[in-house]
């Protein structure tokens, strides 16, 4: 895993708001590792697209999925793709409704991806997005099938191109307005588990495997 900085880009570089970028790549790894979603952009047919999808990191490279029926990843790998992760962490309340806000980390990464084609290294992509959406679960449900690997399309990309801005603190009023009998502040925003749903097939006496039940309460 690499400790260096990000290296900025003509892309990458950000120009509004650049206090709050972040230049550490610890920062970029910390955005994506708590995110759950990223959002894939691309161009089919001269038409722009935003994808959402689930993902998964292993050291400096992000990986996607999907179907292999999907246009979106049958051309990602043939042109120049956009990933982007939001997180919101509080709803900034201001005495003007001008300077309301939101504190969040947010990471942008630009590249063109690689079709994994490798059935071992397809598998490792796939143990990466499932266990960053449910750590734990690789090595307690069925792996796939050769079928089932075939009929999956997953896609690398490097995180040598990315960016990282977040905001954090309270409103930044105007002056006069701190006079104003306007409540202001933050409200915070977390995610959390709920407890765990059996599925209604379910067969009677298999509990909650530990991994998910520990998910849940640590909430």
């Amino acid at each position: 895993m690499s400790t260096s900085p990000l290296s900025p880009t003509e892309r990458t570089t950000v120009r509004r708001m650049r206090e709050r970028a972040r230049s550490e790549r610890s920062a970029l790894y910390e955005v994506l590792d708590s995110g759950m979603v990223c959002h894939l952009g691309i161009v089919i047919d001269g038409t722009p697209r935003v994808i959402p999808t689930g993902y998964g990191r292993v050291d400096d490279t992000l990986y996607v999925h999907g179907s292999t029926g999907s246009a979106g990843l049958r051309t990602a790998p043939s042109q120049e793709i956009c990933v982007t992760v939001t997180l919101v962490d509080g709803i900034v309340l201001g005495r003007s409704v001008v300077h309301h806000s939101m504190n969040y980390r947010s990471a942008m990464i630009y590249g063109v991806p690689r079709l994994l084609t490798d059935p071992e290294e397809k598998l490792a992509g796939l143990r990466a997005i499932t266990e960053h959406i449910a750590p734990g679960q690789w090595t307690t449900a069925r792996l796939p099938t050769r079928k089932e690997l075939a009929s999956v399309a997953v896609l690398a990309l490097s995180l040598e191109e990315a960016s990282v801005k977040t905001r954090t603190g309270g409103p930044k009023d105007e002056e006069e307005d701190y006079a104003l009998d306007v409540w202001a502040g933050v409200l915070p925003v977390r995610q959390t588990f709920g407890e765990p749903v059996p599925d209604d097939r379910l067969r009677p006496g298999i509990p909650v495997p530990p991994h998910i039940a520990d998910r849940a309460h640590a909430s």
